[in-house]
C-alpha cells in the first residue's frame, strides 16, 4: 500500500470537505477552522497508522471536529449569555443607591482579584476576548495559539472567576 500524501488528499477532497464543514457548522469561519484542524488530525493519524480509505477517514475526522465545535458553541452559549437592555436598566437602577454602589465596587474588586489570580496566558486570553472584544479567532491569531486553546482558556477563566466570586456554577 502506498503512503498517503496530505497534499494529494487536499487536492482531491479539499473543496468537498470545506463545503461539508460549512454545511455542518453553518459558519464559514468555523468551517475554515475545522478544515485546518481536520487536516492536522489526519496528518497526525497518518504518522501513527495505515489508512485504507483515506477520503472516508478524512470525512469522519471532519464530522467529529464539527460535532465538537457545535458542542463547544452550545456550551459557550450557556456561559456567555447576552444581557438585554432591560436587564442593564434594572441593574443600573438597583446600583444607583450608595449601598449598592459599595457592593458593586466590592464585587468588582473580587472579580479583578480573580482575574489577577489566573495563569498569565489564561488571563491574557480572557482580557483580549472579554474586555478588548476580540473574537476567539482574532485572539488566537494575536497570541499565535489555536482557537481551540483560546476557548479552553476562556472556559477555565470563567469557571475560575465564578468560583472565586461566589457563583456556584
Amino acid at each position: 500500500m502506498q503512503p498517503i500524501s496530505i497534499d494529494a488528499l487536499h487536492r482531491c477532497d479539499g473543496v468537498k470537505l470545506r463545503r461539508f464543514l460549512t454545511r455542518l457548522l453553518d459558519n464559514p469561519a468555523d468551517a475554515a477552522d475545522a478544515h485546518q484542524e481536520t487536516y492536522l488530525l489526519m496528518l497526525a493519524a497518518l504518522s501513527r497508522t495505515t489508512v485504507e480509505q483515506p477520503s472516508a477517514f478524512l470525512f469522519q475526522i471532519a464530522h467529529n471536529v464539527a460535532r465538537r465545535m457545535r458542542n463547544r458553541r452550545r456550551l459557550e452559549g450557556t456561559i456567555f449569555q447576552p444581557v438585554s437592555d432591560a436587564d442593564w436598566a434594572a441593574l443600573a437602577d438597583g446600583y444607583a443607591l450608595p449601598e449598592r454602589q459599595a457592593i458593586a465596587r466590592q464585587e468588582l474588586r473580587r472579580l479583578a482579584a480573580a482575574v489577577d489570580a489566573l495563569p498569565p496566558r489564561c488571563r491574557e486570553v480572557f482580557l483580549l476576548v472579554r474586555i478588548d472584544g476580540l473574537s476567539n479567532g482574532e485572539a488566537a491569531a494575536r497570541l499565535n495559539i489555536s482557537r481551540n486553546m483560546v476557548e479552553k482558556h476562556l472556559i477555565k477563566a470563567l469557571l475560575h472567576c465564578r468560583r472565586r466570586c461566589g457563583d456556584p456554577a
